[in-house]
């Protein structure tokens, strides 16, 4: 019923499903680190959301990084309220699979974020990585304030010098405000801790991100 071309074009607003009013709730508590994956946070924490592909392996690289509060996956940057997976999987909801992660920023700084960001994926196969095709599988970064958009702007624009060095192809990350954040489904919540030998389909370009 849906081929790759219909999951690799975003659904206008009339065509996407209808979605619910009822939200997924996941497991209060992280299966790595038993920090909150939901609100409330500890005052101070920051918040940051990134699409890179399958999430299971995008959220692995956030959760080992030093000064990481907490991460949860889901979904955003859609039309339908409320996805399931089986739904974001149709292409019909316009949905990106993302990360939310949760850091200190007396610990760590966007920056590092973004650099890990940067070099766990490859930011220029518009709706795809690798393997894995589809409108859920785009590069994305979400940003919470001003100061966060133009560091993630100027980040993209440093890391094209980068790879221009070996390729041609521009980068297809979109950056925009954040959208609201749907949690995904209890299972998918740091999947590869729970499911070690699991597929992760995250590959980077091999282009680090120069200092």
């Amino acid at each position: 019923m849906f081929g790759l071309g219909r999951k690799t074009k975003m659904p206008a607003e009339d065509e996407a499903l209808p979605g619910r009013a009822t939200p997924i709730q996941p497991t209060a508590e992280h299966f790595v680190n038993g920090h909150r994956v939901l609100p409330p946070f500890p005052q101070g924490m920051k918040t940051a959301m990134f699409g890179m592909g399958c999430f299971w392996g995008a959220e692995r690289r956030f959760w080992s990084l030093e000064g990481v509060h907490s991460t949860a996956v889901g979904y955003a940057a859609g039309t339908t309220p409320n996805p399931t997976y089986e739904e974001v999987c149709t292409g019909m909801t316009g949905h990106n699979e993302v990360v939310l992660v949760v850091y200190d920023p007396a610990k760590t700084d966007y920056q590092t974020l973004l650099k890990t960001f940067w070099e766990a994926h490859n930011p220029t196969e518009g709706m795809r990585q690798g393997n894995d095709v589809g409108t859920q599988y785009r590069s994305g970064i979400y940003t919470f304030d001003d100061d966060q958009r133009a560091l993630a702007q100027a980040t993209r624009e440093h890391y094209q010098h980068a790879l221009a060095q070996v390729t041609s192809a521009p980068i297809t990350t979109e950056i925009m405000d954040a959208p609201p954040f749907y949690y995904a489904e209890d299972y998918h919540q740091q999947y590869l801790a729970k499911n070690p030998a699991g597929y992760c389909g995250l590959g980077g370009t091999g282009v680090c991100y120069p200092a």
